[in-house]
């Protein structure tokens, strides 16, 4: 029998067209899909509507990642379709599946059975922050959420700091976008004056905003990043 294919669905970053950050070729994919694995319907059903499916919003099955549950997946429970040879599509509640989300558990479970995995072309905020920063995009690492109390917060970002110097690479983590001015404030006290701090928010959208520059300077800053969506990018240019 002939599988169906998972197809790794873009999202949308932001109030923005669809039309706009994702490739016409990625968009048609979607909307003939009737099958996806999602984190939250009532989001997906909103983006999907956005984008402008070829059936209405009601005939689409959408299927629950239980984020707290994920590593108890069943094959036909979550990938039932694609084993009866329908094509399915996994979306992450924001830019591309897999990356800081639970759909990669998905995905390895798709490659077990033997299911091909589609990656489809769509924003990526981590990419899209490295690509504006101006840092070493030939070596760079994704951490995701540092602590939120100190003293292990203070520890993970002085350690952020001794690795992009140590390996001249670029590190890369998010932050709860309610923290950002504190994770701005943490930063200046804790990484060397010269040490380089990019921070991007609303990748993609209007008020998008990408500031790349050293710790002397963000202790200057006095503009509000309360509430925005960022990546927060450190490089320490390795001493030769």
């Amino acid at each position: 029998m002939v599988f169906g294919k998972l197809y790794l669905v873009p999202n949308l970053l932001g109030a923005t067209k669809p039309e706009q950050v994702i490739p016409a070729g990625s968009l048609a994919i979607v909307k003939r899909l009737r099958h996806f694995v999602v984190e939250n319907t009532r989001t997906s059903r909103r983006v999907l509507s956005r984008i402008g499916m070829d059936c209405p919003i009601d005939d689409i099955e959408f299927i629950e990642l239980d984020k707290h549950n994920a590593h108890n997946l069943d094959l036909m429970e979550h990938l039932g379709p694609c084993l009866q040879g329908e094509d399915m599509g996994l979306m992450s509640e924001a830019g591309t599946p897999c990356v800081a989300d639970p759909g990669a558990l998905v995905v390895d479970l798709a490659h077990s059975a033997g299911i091909q995995v589609v990656p489809l072309v769509g924003p990526n905020a981590m990419i899209l922050a490295l690509m504006a920063s101006g840092f070493n995009g030939q070596a760079f690492a994704f951490h995701g959420y540092l602590p939120i109390k100190s003293p292990e917060r203070q520890n993970a970002i002085k350690n952020l700091e001794r690795r992009s110097m140590t390996n001249d690479e670029t590190e890369l983590f998010i932050e709860t976008p309610f923290r950002n001015n504190a994770m701005i404030a943490d930063l200046c006290k804790n990484l060397h004056p010269s040490t380089r701090v990019c921070v991007a928010c609303n990748l993609t959208c209007e008020d998008e905003l990408i500031i790349s520059q050293d710790v002397a300077e963000w202790k200057k800053f006095k503009g509000d990043l309360n509430k925005k969506p960022a990546v927060f990018l450190v490089y320490c240019e390795a001493k030769r």
